[in-house]
């Protein structure tokens, strides 16, 4: 007898809870960008919220609306009703990177905050074309890398990019933060529920405001200001702007390039994630609208590359299912047209919206080591590694600037830092802890021929740039390199010595399949 299809819901309870998550997440990151735009880069006000927020609003409603379309056609097609959508929203460490890599040095060399938001854009339609380019080549890296490297990379990101800067954000408002993190946790880690059934994250969002207005920590005459100056945007094509941008390309290909492997990589394996949590998507398709994202919002004015976002499972473990994610991007769409975000920044404390970017963090980084097998638990922390160096080192990096001296890195290593190595360690983080996280993978499954094969690999991307260094070029890192290759010869030698096959099946069961 055959099983009646399904009806897939638009709206489940659970979406309420992801909704709010989610969306308080993309709310975050939206007024962070703002933040930089407007203090950092100098552009006007004017041009933040006519122009920049608007057309992220168009790059929100493309992936939103689109991976809500992937989510309720898996659960058409395999027939359940606890499909969850992937999450979606502006790139937090390309936020960061297109800011004080790209439009920062530009406007302090031009004095023009309009020529750094041109580099801007042309950095983001190059990035744009690399992912959709991943879109391709991305399967075939998932097929042949260990579960271990992509899930522990992933943990990587989470721990070093999206939980240590709200957990010090919390820190500096503990007193509000801490609140809200206890019911986050309590309300999607135990079986409690809220009196009322009230949403967890508006809960928590609630509970956070009060304690920060009461606690005299916002500023009311703020709000008012604020309101005065709302203005409707309206998204239109600067062309102009992107082609002006492009003329001067070649400098920003140095960054753009291993980013973009960066974006396509960081979305093979948030898809490996989803599928680890039961929705298997096709990588190709999620790769394809990122890209496009980027594509589209360069051409619209926006410098701000999307992405599939990390949390998939912990929006799925809230309950969301396919809904959360169109509202999360049609409600933030409208406040970007509408020009709120300047009255939501003086409404909401921060330190009552970041728990939740915490919260993400900490499952990610759980869940790379409860979805492999336990002997694979020392490869998910070699991926991890270079993530926690590139922090460390943005994080040298960004006080050498403030401090506006000219220090060098003999001076930094007397004080006691091992800042070089931790440069290189960090340069392209997401790949190195791929490479590095598969080699200790087949190593320990015994596969030395694999484990030689991603030793080659690292020489390579070492070789041009791509991992381990400050720079694309040519042989800009041959002694790191030439370690991968000495690496390489050893390993094979291992596998020689033991006779083994390239591939044992034992290892063949730890390999993705490709989406």
């Amino acid at each position: 007898m055959t099983t009646p299809a399904v009806k897939v819901p638009w709206w489940v309870p659970g979406d309420t809870n992801a909704f709010f998550g989610l969306g308080f997440n993309v709310l975050v990151n939206v007024l962070t960008l703002t933040a930089l735009c407007v203090g950092v880069v100098h552009i006007s006000e004017g041009d933040v919220y006519g122009v920049i927020l608007p057309a992220l609003g168009i790059q929100l409603l493309i992936g939103n609306v689109y991976y809500t379309y992937l989510a309720r056609r898996l659960a058409k097609k395999e027939n359940r009703l606890d499909v969850c959508a992937m999450p979606y929203g502006p790139s937090v460490p390309h936020m960061f990177i297109v800011v004080f890599v790209i439009m920062l040095p530009t406007y302090l060399a031009t004095n023009d905050p309009i020529a750094a938001w041109q580099a801007g854009l042309a950095w983001c339609f190059i990035i744009g074309l690399i992912v959709l380019l991943g879109a391709f080549v991305g399967p075939v890296i998932r097929k042949y890398t260990p579960q271990a490297a992509m899930l522990g990379t992933l943990a990587g990101i989470s721990i070093a990019f999206i939980s240590m800067r709200p957990a010090a954000q919390m820190w500096e408002a503990l007193w509000i933060a801490l609140p809200v993190l206890v019911i986050i946790l309590v309300g999607f880690f135990t079986d409690l529920k809220l009196p009322g059934n009230i949403p967890v994250g508006l809960a928590a969002l609630l509970v956070g405001s009060a304690i920060g207005w009461i606690g005299g920590y916002m500023e009311p005459a703020a709000v008012g200001a604020a309101i005065s100056d709302i203005a409707v945007g309206l998204p239109t094509l600067k062309i102009d702007l992107l082609v002006s941008g492009l003329s001067e390309v070649a400098p920003l290909l140095a960054t753009a390039i291993p980013l973009g492997i960066y974006n396509f990589t960081e979305g093979m394996t948030n898809v490996e994630s989803a599928a680890v949590a039961g929705d298997t998507y096709n990588l190709r398709s999620v790769l394809l609208a990122d890209g496009a994202g980027a594509v589209v919002g360069s051409a619209l004015g926006s410098p701000f590359p999307p992405a599939v976002y990390i949390g998939h499972p912990g929006w799925k473990e809230a309950g969301g299912r396919a809904g959360y994610s169109m509202a999360s991007g049609v409600v933030i769409a409208l406040f970007c047209f509408l020009g709120l975000f300047s009255v939501l920044a003086t409404l909401l404390p921060t330190p009552a919206i970041v728990p939740i970017l915490l919260y993400i963090g900490l499952l990610i980084g759980a869940q790379a080591f409860q979805a492999v097998p336990r002997v694979h638990a020392v490869a998910v922390v070699m991926a991890i590694i270079p993530n926690i160096a590139a922090w460390a080192a943005g994080q040298m990096n960004n006080v050498i600037a403030a401090s506006g001296v000219a220090v060098t890195s003999e001076q930094i290593a007397a004080a006691g830092s091992v800042y070089h190595g931790t440069v290189l360690l960090g340069g392209g983080a997401i790949l190195a802890g791929l490479v590095l996280g598969a080699i200790v993978a087949f190593i320990i499954d015994r596969n030395f021929y694999w484990a030689a094969g991603y030793a080659l690999f690292g020489a390579l991307l070492s070789f041009i740039g791509l991992v381990h260094a400050e720079k694309v070029g040519w042989n800009v890192g041959g002694q790191i390199a030439l370690g991968y290759v000495f690496a390489a010869l050893v390993l094979a030698g291992f596998g020689l010595w033991r006779g083994r096959s390239p591939e044992p099946a034992e290892t063949k069961e730890e390999t993705p399949v490709e989406a």
